[in-house]
């Protein structure tokens, strides 16, 4: 629908560790939105307002490693605060046609 196939295994990726991480550790209802703009922003939104944190997860670790995918895969990231809420959101460059 947007044209964006090139993004398509990134996205999933960023989709599927954020969500996971609103599901795991945050507080319900947890809402995900992909705005296309001059980038493809993707924000997961939760009741938790405690702050994420990136790690390095060792090798022997089952988990850990959501923030650290999302910040390879992401041109950037972040997350902004709001009343009884916060917002992880990333942002993925969209190719110009050629």
């Amino acid at each position: 629908m947007w044209g964006l196939d090139d993004l398509l295994f990134t996205t999933e990726l960023i989709v599927s560790e954020l969500v996971t991480n609103a599901i795991r550790y945050g507080h319900p209802p947890a809402e995900l939105r992909l705005i296309r703009h001059n980038v493809l922003v993707c924000e997961v939104t939760d009741s938790n307002s405690a702050q994420p944190r990136l790690r390095r997860a060792c090798t022997t670790d089952e988990g850990g490693r959501g923030l650290f995918l999302v910040a390879q895969f992401a041109e950037r990231w972040g997350c902004r605060h709001g009343q009884n809420h916060k917002t992880i959101w990333s942002e993925q460059p969209i190719a110009c046609p050629r």
